[in-house]
């Protein structure tokens, strides 16, 4: 291996600039993929959004920013949204080894933009200037005004075509540390999506798993747009470490309610976002008694995707013990669909009993490997036959004459029966919780399934017989 690889930590390139430049449609024609929320709507992108990329070989962290209005931190009548997005963008320059700064070719350059290149100069780090919307031939050959920001090279990029992009990327890679993609191979871990209704606390958590305030938090609904990937390492009670992917998104309001056409996209990407997990954590509110009808919504799309659940009854803060053992026999019966999921009681405000959200993570994360065999399973049910028998309905009495994993995620049990309408749903509900007590499957959806044995079988039981 080649002495210039230093470090298994991939190097990070952040995107910079004010707003409306196409900092956002960069970042995703890099990707390759739209992970970022683009509109010509001022400040949609808010908190860092960031993905590692493979580049020729190598791999390095890119990462998006929110528009930069204002850099002076003297700056009167700045709002609460420039503010946090300043801060942030402020967190992700300090983080990376070099800097593209974005800038509107039709435009030209602004005030805004020399105000941006003299705060980002002071920084001392390299700075590639992304002469972006050069459509034609025209606007590329005006793209050498912005070499008056003092950055050197400018490279003129139009990310509909992806026009300029390579040549930019091999540039500011040439300041990065060299890494190559096999120094971080299986990097990527347990992918975790948080969702919830909004203002249940989700980035609160986040920051608060992170130690950081890596997110921006407010009481105002819809803060967080963008699915925030984050990669953090969770340790079990023996030390061993487990890479975890934490996404954060946003909040899902109901349908009436979304009115424009950014969170709308923002409600399709944290959807997504419960697709690609492995785990999801369903994010309510401990300090209130009531489940609302929106809580069910979100309980249903998650039991409809079939994916692994941990409840975190955030807010606990607010309530006694009575009342958390009130809102425990609450949520089970009024959200059946994810009794499955184990509960964990948390203080994201006050990083309150976080160990035992931790510990649910751990548990649920072993129980993903949870091997389920033809033969166990079969004696498993065998033995719950012969311990309960099923009840005789209209005089005929269920019989099993074997069963079979059909699928996974949710896990998916076929029984092959006598009579599929003597089968009935308590008695299915008795074999489920049976098949957990043997299996450790706890946040793991299990569905059954019954059916009768095919003809096909029988006919060949007989001619043996």
């Amino acid at each position: 291996m080649s002495d210039e690889v230093i470090s298994q930590t991939p190097p990070v390139i952040a995107i910079v600039g004010r707003p409306n430049v196409g900092k956002s449609s960069l970042f995703n024609a890099v990707v390759g993929r739209k992970l970022a929320i683009v509109h010509e709507m001022s400040g949609v992108t808010r908190d860092r959004v960031s993905s590692d990329i493979r580049w020729q070989g190598r791999m390095f962290t890119l990462v998006d920013t929110g528009g930069l209005n204002t850099l002076d931190d003297t700056e009167k009548n700045v709002d609460f949204w420039d503010a946090g997005i300043t801060e942030q963008a402020k967190c992700a320059m300090a983080e990376a080894d070099a800097l593209i700064m974005v800038c509107d070719s039709q435009s030209g350059v602004t005030p805004l933009d020399l105000d941006v290149a003299r705060r980002i100069r002071l920084l001392g780090k390299p700075v590639f200037v992304a002469a972006n919307k050069c459509d034609n031939e025209a606007w590329k050959n005006d793209a050498s005004e912005f070499s008056q920001l003092g950055f050197g090279n400018v490279y003129p990029t139009c990310c509909t075509h992806k026009g300029g992009i390579n040549a930019l990327i091999d540039a500011a890679l040439k300041k990065c540390r060299y890494v190559p993609v096999s120094a971080v191979t299986g990097k990527n871990g347990l992918n975790i999506a948080i969702v919830g209704r909004p203002n249940v606390g989700k980035s609160s958590l986040v920051n608060a798993l992170l130690g950081e305030e890596r997110l921006m938090t407010s009481p105002i609904a819809g803060t967080t747009r963008d699915a925030v990937k984050i990669e953090f390492i969770l340790h079990d009670r023996d030390g061993n470490p487990l890479p975890v992917q934490l996404v954060d998104t946003a909040g899902l309001r109901k349908t009436g309610k979304v009115d424009n056409v950014v969170e709308l996209f923002s409600i399709m990407r944290a959807k997504s976002a419960i697709e690609r997990a492995d785990v999801v954590i369903m994010v309510l509110e401990a300090g209130f008694n009531k489940v609302t009808a929106q809580d069910r919504k979100i309980a249903a799309l998650i039991e409809q995707s079939g994916r692994s659940c941990i409840i975190a009854a955030n807010k606990c803060d607010l309530c006694s013990d009575e009342k958390t053992d009130a809102l425990k026999k609450e949520l089970y019966k009024t959200l059946p669909g994810l009794s499955f999921a184990p509960v964990a009681f948390i203080s994201a405000k006050e990083a309150k009993n976080l160990d035992k959200l931790e510990d649910c993570l751990i548990q649920v994360s072993a129980n993903l490997k949870t091997q389920i065999t033809t033969g166990l399973l079969n004696r498993v049910l065998t033995k719950a036959f012969e311990d309960t028998p099923p009840p005789v309905i209209k005089g005929i009495p269920l019989k099993l004459f074997y069963a079979s994993l059909s699928g996974v995620r949710p896990i998916r049990i076929k029984l092959f029966v006598n009579r599929v309408e003597s089968a009935a749903g308590n008695y299915l509900a008795f074999l489920k919780k049976r098949i957990r007590e043997n299996f450790s499957l706890s946040g793991i959806p299990l569905d059954i399934e019954v059916a009768a044995r095919p003809k096909k079988v029988e006919s060949i039981r007989r001619k043996n017989f």
